[in-house]
């Protein structure tokens, strides 16, 4: 037996379902490569309208839950925990269909602008058939309660005369329903979708592109030499290591998937109780939704509901989060006391001081996020400067490694730096400066070994970036319904 189908179980296969970036086993050969070349699609879409965008927001939304319904339906089938070797022909329609609807509003928009609010027959059928196809694209990645929870407010919008008592109203005619959930910036393309196309999936890529870079091995190094040698130090580290993950990416599941590999067994190795062991790591992982600069999705989606800036937000859950992790960091080690759980020996720790001298760089991404978002940048704009310095960082540091002398990669930075100096001062907008530059390593890391290994790494980035991101915008897609029938009277 291979080590793969040593690994296709039930359970894993459920894994795979919750977190597709990480998956074993799950959809190879043509199909596993389908699936990567969309989410590279996708990832590339996204960042090119970050950059430079010429489109209107409602095609860019349109186009967004397009790639999502595209790359939903090739993730996921029909039955929840079915085995997915491949990708079946309806699957490939449902996928096909959903993402060729997304661009009605490109292909239609100024005819759209021309008749809204009076919708013809091919607007209401293709309305029709967005809506359940993101309801069942919803059904597959959620479960029947969300579909059934949005559902019923679609029937209440049409009913409403019938209805009894205080839930009776006017009432909306059926083109009235698809116009406002699909055919303007409300329902499905409403604040959510807006918040998710335009900046949510760059700090999902941020994150990815770090962890591709290494990001959770110094996380997990760190945390090792601060407290591993401690009492119940397996568990502080999962503790301290998922919140440092937090900060890069809000994605609960993600976490518990990257941190909770390493530490999950290191607990269980040291006494600590299966049970007690995985909620330690789900319950730091969940934390990393509030822990600050990279918060959850409902936190952006906060801000733009609610008119305030991220960066206000951002710092009032610092309080919140520190009080988390330390209620966490206090009950493990209750628990090793009340066990006599020790921790792991010194010489076994690896030294933090070390890991940070050689891995500081990556720290840099998120420090520029970080004075970005303080300083009164929109999460839109800090989200793109922080991707792409990431980039520079990873292929700069591919092409630099070479060098054998320290000096000529310093010399080899001063230049990169000067270069998009130049770029900013001929008066290049700063997203642009930054493509350029990005370009440009992405050229020459082209023409050698190591470079073309390290942009294989990015694509890697890019589609797993592309592939955990269903879990954030497919299951708002139908959360926009109608507004409240005695508030539209």
């Amino acid at each position: 037996m291979s080590a793969d189908e040593a690994l296709d179980t039930p359970e894993q296969r459920i894994l795979d379902r919750e977190n597709p970036a990480a998956s074993v086993g799950y959809l190879k050969g043509s199909a596993g490569a389908w699936v990567y070349a969309i989410g590279v699609a996708f990832s590339a879409f996204q960042i090119l309208i970050s950059i430079y965008n010429p489109l209107s927001s409602q095609v860019v939304r349109s186009v967004h839950v397009g790639f999502l319904l595209l790359i939903a339906f090739a993730l996921f089938g029909w039955k929840e925990t079915g085995k997915r070797a491949r990708i079946p022909w309806w699957d490939w329609v449902l996928a096909a269909g959903g993402f060729l609807l997304g661009l009605y509003h490109f292909v239609f928009e100024g005819d759209l602008i021309l008749r809204a609010g009076d919708p013809s027959t091919v607007d209401l059928a293709v309305g029709c058939l967005v809506l359940a196809l993101v309801f069942e694209a919803s059904r597959r990645i959620m479960g029947w309660p969300l579909p059934i929870m949005c559902g019923v407010f679609i029937p209440y919008a049409l009913l409403g005369p019938w209805l009894p008592g205080p839930l009776a109203h006017r009432g909306f005619g059926f083109d009235q329903v698809i116009d406002q959930l699909v055919l303007g910036t409300e329902g499905i393309y409403g604040t959510p979708t807006y918040v998710s196309a335009t900046y949510i999936f760059l700090f999902i890529l941020f994150g990815s592109f770090l962890e591709q870079a290494g990001m959770i091995r110094l996380f997990n190094d760190v945390s090792l030499g601060l407290v591993g040698h401690m009492k119940g130090g397996p568990a502080k580290v999962a503790v301290i290591s998922s919140g440092f993950m937090g900060t890069i990416n809000g994605s609960g599941v993600a976490n518990v998937l990257t941190v909770g590999q390493f530490t999950i067994p290191l607990m269980m190795r040291f006494g600590y109780r299966p049970a007690f062991a995985g909620a330690v790591e789900a319950t730091a992982s969940m934390g990393g939704q509030i822990m600050p600069p990279v918060m959850g999705a409902v936190a952006f989606i906060m801000a733009e509901t609610i008119g305030v800036p991220y960066s206000e937000i951002a710092i009032a859950a610092v309080i919140p989060a520190l009080l988390y992790y330390g209620s966490a960091f206090w009950m493990v080690h209750l628990e090793a006391g009340r066990h006599n759980l020790t921790g792991m020996k010194k010489e076994e720790c690896p030294s933090a001081l070390k890991a940070l001298r050689q891995g500081w760089y990556l720290v840099l991404p998120l420090s520029v996020l970080i004075f970005l978002l303080f300083d009164g940048f929109t999460p839109a704009f800090a989200g793109v400067v922080g991707l792409m310095c990431t980039i520079v960082l990873i292929l700069g540091n591919s092409l630099s490694a070479p060098l054998k002398s320290i000096a000529k990669r310093l010399v080899f930075w001063i230049v990169l730096g000067l270069v998009a100096a130049f770029l900013l001062k001929s008066g290049i907008r700063t997203e642009l400066a930054a493509a350029g530059v990005v370009a440009v390593l992405t050229l020459a890391s082209a023409l050698h070994q190591g470079g073309r290994a390290t942009l294989k790494l990015m694509l890697d980035g890019m589609a797993n970036g592309a592939k955990s991101a269903h879990r954030h915008p497919c299951r708002r897609g139908c959360g926009d319904q109608p507004p409240c029938p005695r508030h539209a009277r």
